[in-house]
């Protein structure tokens, strides 16, 4: 008996044709947003709200996209931005030119196994590639191999023309968040660089400052300035006049009970404070609100309050301060204590105007240093895009760090692997051959689009940065082409290592590795088929 499914069903040659249309129209989106010369796009979402980016993972993010193949292309650039932090548009462009190439192959009855079996031997012998033959050590460069490995992230960037200016601000950041884990390793945990934009100035105005940045001020006036040295407390509860749960229900007889009432309300919190202050603390943040009648003993006690503090930033001094964020006095006998172990150190906290705004600097941290970058900018748009940017910076720099390896940019990598992966392809008798040829055929892409993008002659272009590379990979005394990649501004071919633009191979390995696992994902579906709702069943 046949199974009568409500729906429509696609299979075979017609769906694998839908689904690369779809990844082609997504790639070629972010398509001209790729490479120094770059264009950005102006994105605007159903309430108006202007976006100006060529970030690859936020135009895709703020896109509405419905088709099912094409947000793998979505997700894949949110995972190369959790995972690596930059690179998003290259690893969508070459998904997508991976699948192009894969359907005209199926289209000439070779089986799609045979071509993932294929992309998948020369995604190995690629990342293997990078790794043994084009990666140089970071020490060898030196210092200036982080500074220019922010610049080239910056260099498709808003903030392009001061790049030099950011790069050496986002290196003394990333340096200054140093720290070793139980582990004994290495990390950069960037999130303790606390970016605030500040209106005004120009985008060279901004700067770095020592010590965490809370973008509020005090509560209230009468506080001091500065306290040091600091304990600081981070609390997640309301310092307001206590208020009875929902649901608890007071039964007054006597009208006269009512007062007493109230003014117990009102000691709660008193009690609260004092417990806070008793314990030593002399700064408390609390991410929810405090009362004008809860501020006054603050004040008295010559301690600074801030409320509304963001969550985010409550939990990141906490870590930097070595306090514990608590969200309730309850104890287990059910009496309200607060413990001086649960607070935090610093050597100091001050309020500072920076621009027009006042803001908390909590400086010298017990933990890791903090710092903070504050922005300035002309409108909100480039503040936004700046952060963007340097986001992108941060992330590249830390990974270059803790990687310590480094590539030459410009589409000097995938000039090289495309030669080798096609002198690979000959040497195989098996089916993957062809597959092998096309998987190095896509990686031309990305030279091809940047130097369309740069308004130069593609074609003349990439066929020298071959054969630059094809000497490199068959002379043993021409190894150092191997980092030829495109002058984009010149238009020529040149040296990209000593040039200065440089990227971390972990990105570039990464980048591999998701687009050709996307591309593989897309490819093995065949058959699609939509469930359409029956009617007469409610959700």
């Amino acid at each position: 008996m046949a199974v009568d499914i409500q729906g429509d069903r696609q299979s075979g040659q017609d769906v694998r044709t839908q689904n690369v249309t779809a990844c082609m129209a997504i790639a070629n989106i972010v398509k001209s947003s790729l490479g120094p010369v770059g264009l950005d796009k102006m994105l605007v979402d159903d309430i108006g709200d202007v976006t100006i980016t060529n970030d690859g993972a936020t135009i895709l993010k703020m896109l509405e996209v419905e088709h099912p193949a094409a947000k793998v292309l979505v997700e894949l650039a949110e995972l190369q931005d959790r995972e690596v932090g930059d690179g998003t548009t290259s690893v969508v462009i070459i998904a997508a030119e991976l699948l192009k190439r894969a359907n005209d192959l199926v289209r000439n009855k070779i089986h799609p196994t045979s071509i993932i079996s294929g992309f998948r031997l020369a995604m190995k012998e690629a990342v293997k590639y990078i790794e043994e033959k084009l990666s140089v050590k970071v020490e060898k460069l030196g210092k200036d191999s982080l500074i220019n490995c922010a610049m080239t992230s910056m260099s498709s960037k808003i903030i392009a023309g001061d790049s030099i200016f950011f790069a050496n601000l986002i290196v003394e950041a990333v340096l200054a968040v140093k720290m070793t884990n139980a582990r004994g390793e290495i990390k950069y945990p960037i999130k303790g660089i606390n970016i605030l934009k500040a209106h005004g100035k120009s985008a060279r105005d901004s700067f770095l400052l020592k010590g965490y940045a809370l973008n509020t001020g005090r509560a209230a006036q009468g506080m001091p300035l500065r306290v040091s040295p600091a304990r600081i407390a981070c609390l997640d509860f309301n310092l307001q006049k206590t208020k009875m749960q929902m649901g608890v229900q007071v039964l007054v007889t006597d009208p006269r009970e009512l007062e007493k009432i109230r003014q117990r309300e009102a000691d709660m919190t008193k009690e609260r404070i004092e417990k806070i202050l008793k314990a030593g603390a002399n700064v408390v943040l609390t991410s929810k609100g405090i009362d004008d009648m809860a501020l006054k003993y603050f004040v008295e006690a010559g301690a600074i309050a801030v409320r509304r503090v963001r969550k985010e930033d409550l939990r990141h001094v906490a870590k930097a301060t070595g306090a514990t964020v608590i969200s309730t006095f309850a104890d287990m006998e059910g009496d309200e204590t607060f413990d001086s172990s649960s607070l935090g150190q610093a050597e100091e906290v001050v309020e500072e105007r920076v621009a027009d705004d006042d803001v908390i600097m909590i400086k010298g941290t017990k933990n890791a240093s903090a710092v903070s970058l504050i922005l300035r900018g002309a409108n909100d748009y480039m503040l936004d895009e700046m952060e963007r940017a340097l986001h992108d910076a941060l992330c590249i720099v830390k990974r270059t760090l803790e990687s310590n390896t480094v590539v030459a940019g410009g589409g000097a990598v995938e000039a090289s692997l495309s030669v080798y992966l096609e002198n690979l392809a000959t040497t195989l008798g098996s089916r993957e051959q062809l597959a092998i040829a096309e998987y190095a055929e896509s990686l031309l892409i990305i030279p091809k689009i940047l130097a369309v993008n740069a308004a130069k002659d593609a074609t003349e272009l990439v066929a020298k940065l071959r054969a630059y590379h094809h000497t490199a990979q068959t002379k043993a005394d021409k190894k150092h082409l191997s980092s030829m990649g495109l002058d984009l501004l010149k238009g020529t071919v040149r040296n990209n290592l000593e040039a200065g633009v440089i990227e971390p191979a972990m990105s570039k390995v990464k980048i591999l590795q998701f687009a050709t696992e996307a591309a593989i994902t897309i490819l093995r579906i065949d058959d699609m088929i939509r469930l359409v709702k029956e009617e007469g069943q409610e959700d």
